[in-house]
């Protein structure tokens, strides 16, 4: 709900203004909102426009490099990020939407301009030291402009630098927990960006963040669900403090997140962990117990499908498509994975290829009429 409609309802509850002007009112402010907002194609366009022409920045300097001398790449990494921020700042006034993607570029040129530096100037430092600088170029764009590009590229550089700093740790130890700790972390907060966007809480920032944690929720759940295989001979374990100190910032981080985005909403993330944390323990597994080995083979499908099917209850409870589909989508990919991994291997040749026809044919006959029925409960019960 915007300002002015929280504004209309109270003087409405108030009896300050009867129905039919309130009615004019509405009417008006949503044919503003509509002619002063910026169509889909046009978005597509700037988006577009702003990625190639960063590239092709990039490029040109890529190609000129060794000709130039060590003050030249300087200056260079110095105009090649401010040119694009003084541009976006003369155009905000005349189209707000190309001054976002100048800003755009100017931050993502930052990054290129930070490690460039630390090239030109021989800089053996922390690597990840570039990201968390990268990241506060960010923050500090969101805070000047209150850009949701600004706000989104930081999104998401301040869980890399997060992850570039676990990455160094649990490079000098051949264990699998905190691979799978940063795992967990991951897929954590892809289920917090994903679940943002509500029907009352709606803006371009928790679009775009519903976007990018919709895309990495399925890689991140079969990330977290396959690994620890190829560990099993490792024998140098990573301290019990550091792994404690990983588990606490991959819950924590998100969940705190999860609490500025959705208030008292959150606590339903608390179930997303125990989930996680659940499905961490299948690749974990090491035992002789007939038990653990079924766990270890069998835990991680039941997990997926009991994940996939949350997941579509969340999306009913809350009238969200978007998480009906991809919890649909889900279940289909872990009964597939299944018959793959587990069934197809123990049949013949014909009837595993038959089996895995029908199978095909069934489950998304089957799971597209579930989805049909669900997305057609929501849309009545938001109409």
């Amino acid at each position: 709900m915007t300002h002015w409609e929280k504004l209309l309802d109270r003087w409405s509850k108030a009896a300050l203004l009867d129905v039919p002007t309130i009615e004019r009112i509405r009417a008006y402010e949503r044919d503003r909102e509509s002619s002063q907002g910026l169509r889909w194609p046009v978005v597509l366009a700037l988006a577009f426009g702003a990625i190639m022409l960063a590239a092709g920045v990039l490029l040109f300097v890529a190609a000129h490099w060794d000709n130039l001398s060590p003050t030249q790449r300087f200056l260079l990494v110095l105009l090649m990020v401010a040119v694009f921020h003084v541009a976006g700042a003369m155009v905000a006034e005349r189209f707000h939407g190309m001054a976002m993607a100048l800003h755009g570029i100017g931050t993502a040129t930052l990054g290129a301009g930070i490690f460039l530096t630390g090239q030109i100037f021989n800089l053996q430092e922390h690597w990840p030291t570039g990201v968390l600088m990268w990241a506060a170029g960010a923050g500090l764009g969101w805070l000047l402009l209150r850009d949701p590009v600004q706000a989104t590229l930081f999104a998401l550089l301040g869980p890399a630098w997060m992850c570039s700093e676990w990455d160094e740790i649990m490079g000098r130890f051949y264990d699998a927990a905190p691979f799978r700790i940063l795992a967990s972390g991951i897929l954590l907060l892809a289920i917090v960006y994903f679940t943002c966007l509500t029907n009352t809480r709606r803006n371009p920032l928790r679009i775009a963040l519903a976007w990018i944690g919709g895309i990495a929720v399925i890689p991140a759940t079969i990330a977290l669900a396959a690994e620890g295989r190829d560990w099993y001979y490792r024998t140098e374990l990573m301290p019990s403090r550091l792994l404690a100190l990983g588990w606490i910032v991959a819950i924590i981080v998100p969940l705190a997140i999860a609490a500025l985005l959705r208030g008292k909403e959150a606590r339903i993330y608390c179930v997303a962990a125990i989930w996680i944390v659940a499905l961490s323990t299948v690749s974990a597994t090491r035992s002789e117990s007939l038990v653990f080995y079924a766990w270890h083979e069998l835990g991680g499908y039941f997990l997926c499908a009991l994940g996939a099917a949350g997941l579509v209850w969340w999306g009913v409870h809350e009238k969200r498509r978007e998480r009906i589909n991809l919890g649909v989508a889900g279940f289909t990919l872990t009964i597939i994975v299944f018959y793959f991994s587990e069934v197809m291997d123990k049949l013949g040749r014909s009837a595993s290829l038959m089996g895995a026809g029908l199978l095909f044919l069934l489950v998304g006959w089957f799971m597209e009429k579930t989805r049909r029925k669900l997305v057609a409960k929501v849309r009545t019960a938001i109409a």
